[in-house]
C-alpha cells in the first residue's frame, strides 16, 4: 500500500467534539456548520499526518502536498480534503487561503520541532491558528476589521494547548512550543519537559508564557462585540471565556503531573457563563440606543 493510500486509511485521531474549544456547536447557524465542519476535516486530517510517528519528514511533506493538490482540484488522492474543495467550488465568495496557510504550519511541523522566541512561536501561530478564526469570520460575511481580534484569540487557544501538552509534545514527538529563549533565561533546557514534576524555575517559564497568553485572551475577547452574526458573537464569547479559564488552571496546575483541561461539565458551565456575558454586553449595547428613539 502507497503512503497516499495508507494516509488516506488513517482514521482521525479526533473529532471536532474532542476539540477543547467549540467547533462548529450548535450555536452555529445550521447553514454554515456543514463548510466549518469541511475545513475542520481538512485541517484534521492533514494535522494527522503532521503528527504521524510513522512517516518520515519527507513522507509528511508529500502527503501534505497531496492534501494542497486535492484542495486545487488537480488530485483527487486526499479523501479529507475533497468535502472543503466542493464546499469552495459552491461558494466562490469563499478562497481556499486559510487552508492553504493551515499547510504552511503543518509543513513545519514536519520538520521543525524547536521555537527559538516567542515572536518565532507567534509566527507560527499565525499559520496555525489564526487561518481557523478567518475563515469561520469569512464564511460568516464578517468584515476582515474582525482579523486582528480573531487573531489574537486565536493564536491564544494555540498557545494553551501547547502548554498544556508540553509534556505528551516532547515525549510523544520530541516537539517543543515553549520558546527556547524563555526556557535558556531560567537556565534549563527542554530535558525539564520530561520529569515527572515542573521544577520551580519551569514552573516560572510556564507562568510567564501565561501572561503573555493572558494578553492575547484579553484582546481576543474584544472579537465578540465586534461580530455582526449573533450566534457567532455567542460562540465567539463562549471561547473567550473558555480560554480565560483554561488560562487559569494553567497558572494553578502542573502540565507536567496534573489534569489541566476542563471536564465537559466544567466546560458547559463556563460555556454559560460566557453566553450570559455577552446578552448581558449585547443588552447594554443596545439600551443608549433604546433610549434615544423616538416616544
Amino acid at each position: 500500500m502507497n503512503d497516499l493510500a495508507a494516509m488516506n486509511d488513517l482514521a482521525p485521531s479526533k473529532t471536532h467534539t474532542g476539540e477543547n474549544f467549540p467547533v462548529a456547536s450548535k450555536l452555529i447557524a445550521p447553514k454554515y456548520r456543514a463548510i466549518i465542519l469541511a475545513y475542520y476535516q481538512f485541517a484534521r486530517g492533514a494535522d494527522d499526518v503532521a503528527d504521524n510517528t510513522l512517516l518520515s519528514p519527507q513522507q509528511k511533506l508529500d502527503g501534505l502536498d497531496a492534501f494542497e493538490a486535492t484542495l486545487r482540484g488537480e488530485s483527487d488522492a486526499i479523501a479529507a480534503a475533497l468535502p472543503l474543495r466542493a464546499a469552495l467550488a459552491a461558494n466562490r465568495r469563499l478562497s481556499p487561503r486559510h487552508a492553504l496557510d493551515l499547510l504552511t504550519a503543518f509543513r513545519m511541523d514536519a520538520v521543525k520541532t524547536r521555537y527559538a522566541s516567542w515572536d518565532e512561536l507567534m509566527t507560527y501561530c499565525a499559520f496555525s491558528a489564526a487561518p481557523v478564526g478567518r475563515f469561520v469570520l469569512d464564511v460568516h460575511g464578517e468584515s476582515e476589521t474582525t482579523w486582528p481580534a480573531s487573531d489574537a484569540l486565536c493564536s491564544a487557544l494555540q498557545v494553551i494547548n501547547h502548554l498544556q501538552d508540553c509534556a505528551a509534545d516532547y515525549r510523544n514527538f520530541d516537539r517543543v512550543y515553549i520558546p527556547l529563549d524563555a526556557l535558556d533565561a531560567d537556565g534549563f533546557g527542554v530535558e525539564a519537559l520530561s520529569a515527572g514534576k515542573a521544577s520551580a524555575p519551569l514552573r516560572a517559564c510556564l507562568d510567564g508564557l501565561i501572561t503573555k497568553t493572558d494578553a492575547l485572551v484579553e484582546a481576543g475577547a474584544g472579537l465578540a462585540p465586534r461580530v455582526r452574526d449573533f450566534r457567532l458573537r455567542l460562540e465567539t464569547a463562549v471561547i473567550a471565556t473558555l480560554a480565560r479559564r483554561l488560562n487559569q488552571i494553567l497558572r494553578a496546575r502542573d502540565p507536567l503531573s496534573e489534569e489541566v483541561h476542563l471536564g465537559k461539565p466544567a466546560a458547559f458551565g463556563w460555556a454559560c457563563v460566557g453566553i450570559g456575558s455577552s446578552l448581558a454586553e449585547t443588552v447594554r449595547r443596545s439600551m443608549p440606543n433604546a433610549l434615544k428613539a423616538p416616544a
